[in-house]
């Protein structure tokens, strides 16, 4: 495992308002959709996906794309205002976080400041915006040996509410169990995350969330911020190598008040490393968002 500023090596609602998410009434689409018979419709790829035609054809472009680029690469895109969500084929494969985990881990942080549960100190604080802006991963260690807690689990017990139903930690890498920079997740977790950032944390913790993902160093200015600057983006990125290879994940938001949300999980299994997979994370937001603000 190589460190470079991210993931492993870099590295309220309950679990019913997750599921919501999970299990929301808009249909998702997948690269094997069944083919439209109208020429009208032969130009919008994924009707049921309730997206407008243009992105249709925009997320069909990333699909042809995505078929020649190195590994695997789930997403999940969501409109807030509108309820559309588009998915495809690995968007439920679970893939070593990296150090998108660290959001998670400052939701936790500051609601549990908030209810009195833990007192967050000065140096806390700068620690946290330090995992925000630049990824640090010594910030990160510090806090979650500090408040993991005698059995290791209060970050992790907490993780499920925000919507990570399916992450995972994993063993025998370190003595300390669990431990941030060793769990696995999903592109729908990442999604569901994002999504309890936006919709269910205190306005005060959103907006400072929001506005520290929006001023990333340059170490995170890829992924979904390749929609670009006229669509406001905002990111949490993860890259790491690990046991299989490189992963480069991105998740954030785009759009006037956040509108939209994309998650974005690129195992690359050994088949390229550092550069290809952020070109590839890159490109996909690119690909949906360019041109539509």
């Amino acid at each position: 495992m190589v460190s470079c500023g991210g993931g492993a090596a870099e590295q309220a609602t309950t679990v019913a308002s997750a599921a919501t998410l999970a299990t929301t009434t808009t249909q998702t689409t997948t690269a094997s959709s069944a083919m439209p018979t109208s020429s009208a419709a032969q130009n919008c790829a994924y009707p049921q996906s309730g997206f407008d035609c243009d992105f249709q054809q925009r997320l069909a472009s990333v699909q042809s794309y995505l078929a020649t680029r190195p590994g695997t690469v789930g997403i999940v895109l969501r409109d807030r205002q509108t309820g559309a969500v588009w998915r495809n084929n690995y968007a439920d494969t679970s893939v070593w976080t990296a150090s998108t985990i660290k959001l998670a881990m400052i939701v936790h942080l500051l609601l549990g400041d908030r209810a009195g549960t833990i007192q967050l100190s000065a140096d806390d604080r700068n620690l946290i915006q330090a995992m925000l802006h630049s990824s640090d991963d010594k910030a990160a260690d510090t806090l979650w040996f500090r408040y993991a807690g005698p059995d290791h689990m209060a970050f992790n017990n907490d993780f499920v509410k925000y919507g990570m139903i399916s992450l995972q930690p994993q063993k025998g890498f370190t003595q300390f169990y669990p431990y941030w920079g060793f769990q696995k997740c999903t592109p729908n977790d990442l999604d569901r995350l994002i999504n309890y950032v936006l919709t269910q944390t205190p306005t005060d913790i959103r907006d400072y969330i929001v506005g520290q993902l929006r001023s990333v160093a340059q170490n995170q200015q890829w992924g979904v911020w390749g929609a670009g600057p006229a669509a406001q983006p905002g990111n949490k990125d993860g890259w790491s190598e690990e046991q299989g290879g490189w992963v480069m994940n991105t998740v954030g938001f785009v759009g006037p008040d956040e509108r939209y949300t994309l998650a974005v999980m690129n195992s690359l299994n050994g088949q390229g490393g550092y550069n290809e997979g952020q070109a590839t994370d890159t490109r996909v937001a690119e690909l949906i968002f360019a041109g539509r603000f």
